[in-house]
């Protein structure tokens, strides 16, 4: 397997998730690319999982004016796998999959509740999430928003490149079922620095645009060696 970190460039991780998925608040469009350097998302990436038509879920009236059941998302439940080997030095879980908003109108509210989660923690922000360490002193991978109970790895897990450590969900502060992936210097959040990502793929190192369509062949699943 490559080495994750190469010599002060991003580091390199692979895709977390297979299928079709988006790249949204990508660092490809803007850096902070989630508007904010906090809890080391300067780099942060979303992926949210499509169907064949782009659409992460079907449209229906309750997508215009209300919440939506997370289950009926595309991505709801999806494996999500290691982007990159290491040792698991963060496993939350717990969080409950609240009801997705793509509504302006059910946004609102899920807004103006922004400052509470940050003032509650980690767990409020990344829901269920994994961190895993890629070597003793990091840089660490913080794979977030996991379906509750879907965790596959605890603390002191070492996991290979691939392995699945969870199921997406839409946990903590997530709008809709997709992932987000940051790289930091530390775990201690309120200082921890992001740092710069990209992905290995067959084609090479990409970090896609923001709303560009990604396709992983699922027969590319299996932990790296």
């Amino acid at each position: 397997m490559t080495d994750p970190v190469d010599d002060g460039g991003p580091v390199l991780l692979r895709y977390p998730l297979e299928g079709r998925f988006r790249a949204r608040n990508s660092p490809a469009r803007r850096v902070p690319s989630h508007g904010t350097d906090l809890m080391g998302t300067t780099y942060a990436i979303d992926l949210v999982p499509v169907d064949a038509g782009g659409r992460s879920a079907p449209r229906s009236w309750r997508s215009l004016v209300a919440t939506e059941p997370a289950e009926r998302f595309v991505g709801f439940g999806a494996p999500v796998l290691a982007p990159a080997g290491g040792v698991v030095v963060v496993a939350h879980d717990g969080e409950e999959d609240h009801a997705a908003r793509r509504s302006q109108l059910a946004l609102l509210p899920y807004m103006a509740g922004q400052a509470q989660r940050l003032r509650h923690g980690p767990g409020a922000v990344a829901g269920n999430h994994v961190v895993i360490a890629l070597g003793a002193d990091g840089p660490f991978v913080l794979v977030a928003h996991l379906r509750r109970s879907s965790l596959r790895v605890g603390v002191g897990s070492p996991v290979r490149e691939g392995r699945p450590v969870g199921e997406c969900g839409n946990s903590g502060n997530s709008t809709q079922p997709h992932v987000h992936v940051q790289v930091t210097d530390s775990t201690d959040w309120p200082t921890a620095r992001g740092l710069p990502i990209a992905f290995r793929t067959p084609r090479g190192v990409e970090l896609p645009g923001e709303s560009q369509l990604v396709v992983v062949p699922r027969a590319a699943s299996g932990p790296a060696g």
